[in-house]
Parts: structure tokens; sequence; C-alpha cells
């Protein structure tokens, strides 16, 4: 089952949306952001779409984590 769409606390360069990305379809954070740097140079919107998913992304949820799991606790059994 894939993560939760939210924006990391740790591991952000700007807002967290790479990484947020990268955490819910199981990529790397590197290869998210040489994506989006790659989309800069197309005509377009992507600054516009990166600043849309910044402020539509809820942050991380904070407390009840134990053991450095980053803001996920496991699926209900």
């Amino acid at each position: 089952m894939a993560e939760t769409l939210y924006r990391p606390r740790d591991g952000r360069m700007l807002a967290g949306v790479c990484v947020g990305l990268a955490r819910r379809f199981g990529w790397s954070p590197a290869l998210v952001r040489l994506i989006f740097i790659l989309f800069l140079f197309l005509p377009g919107s992507s600054i516009l779409a990166y600043l849309i998913l910044w402020i539509i992304m809820p942050n991380e949820p904070t407390g009840g984590t134990v053991g450095g799991t980053g803001g996920y606790s496991a699926p209900p059994a």
C-alpha cells in the first residue's frame, strides 16, 4: 500500500513537495527533483503546479510516532 500524500517534515529542500511525491509513489526523491528541474526548461506552468501542490498538500502529521518512523505509523492490523 502506498503512503498518504504529505509534505514530510524531514528531507525537505524547499517545501517538501518533491519528497512527498517520491514517498507516495515509491520513487527516489532525487529522481523527482530532477524531473521537476527538467520540466522548468519546458514551456508551461511547472512553477505554478509546484506552488499549487505546496498549498494543497498537507504537512505530515506529528505526534504519536516512536522509533524514528518519520511520522508514518504502521497500518492497522
